[in-house]
Parts: structure tokens; sequence; C-alpha cells
């Protein structure tokens, strides 16, 4: 006779700051990192992580809104090194900041060329312009002037195309 199994299927939603916290209270659990995604809704980056208990079949999915389309998002690889692939393909798909991924491709996982193919053309504009001021509000006033600040924004904030020739 066959077992029912009853798996769980839960969500929790979570600040960005919260993640790192999250994510390890998820290994210190047991539980592994199945997936993780990342969805343009409304404006707004939605990133989800589901993490699974292989032996009652419960899934817990942690969500995660971005306030803005230029949040930094720190990289949980070092906790799950999985994640690594998931979190390149998010930053090279959509643009998602993901910060410190343990191993990163630097935008070449995948041989495209367009920057963040999988994002409307009205949030690519959007983040464009959202990075410009951000790269703004980062100029401290009386600092030395050195190559950085010579550069300017408009260096740190240049449209969103690959670099290189790759197809």
């Amino acid at each position: 006779m066959a077992n029912i199994v009853s798996a769980k299927n839960e969500y929790e939603e979570i600040a960005v700051d919260q993640l790192l916290y999250t994510a390890m209270k998820k290994k210190n659990m047991g539980l592994r990192l199945s997936q993780a995604c990342v969805a343009y809704v409304d404006g707004k980056f939605e990133l989800t992580y589901s993490f699974e208990d292989d032996e009652k079949y419960d899934v817990t999915n942690v969500r995660i809104v971005l306030p803005d389309l230029n949040t930094e998002v720190p990289s949980i690889s070092d906790i799950f090194p999985c994640a690594s692939f998931y979190e390149n393909e998010m930053h090279e798909l959509f643009d998602v900041n993901i910060c410190l991924i343990g191993l990163d491709y630097h935008d070449r996982l995948y041989r495209i060329k367009k920057d963040a193919p999988m994002l409307p053309e009205e949030a690519r504009e959007r983040l464009h312009e959202e990075r410009k001021e951000a790269a703004i509000r980062e100029k401290k006033p009386g600092s030395d002037g050195g190559a950085e600040e010579a550069a300017g924004p408009a260096a740190e904030a240049a449209p969103l195309e690959k670099k290189g020739g790759e197809a």
C-alpha cells in the first residue's frame, strides 16, 4: 500500500536585508535550495527562492519584492553554492543587481548580445535612469576628484549594452 504524502507549500515574504539570515536558517533546518527565479511584475522585481525538505516533501518559497530596480541583493552562494547559477541567470537575463556571487560568470553564462533580454524595454530605460541617479547620489562632496569622479555618473550609468561581440 502506498503512503499518502500531504506536503506543505508555504510562502513567506521578506525584506531583502533578511535574505542571508533566512537562507542560513533554512540551511540549518536541513533544507536544500531547489530553485531561485525572478519575475518583473508591476514595475518591480520579485525574487523567489524555494527551499525543500526532501524527507517531508515540504516546500517553502521565500519571496522578496525589491523596492526599486537598482536595489542590491546579496548572493546566497556562500550558503548554497548551487545558487551561483540561479543568481547569474537572474543578473544576466533581468539585470538584477546581485552582489558577490560566488562563481560569477560576468554576463557570460549565456552567450547573448543584449543586456537583460527578459526585461521589457521601458523597464531597461527605467533601470538606466535609476542607476544614473544612484551614481549622482553616491558622489560625495569634497572627494579627491580621482579617476572615478572624473568619469562622472554618465560613465557609470552607460546604456545597458553588452561588451564584446559574442553571439
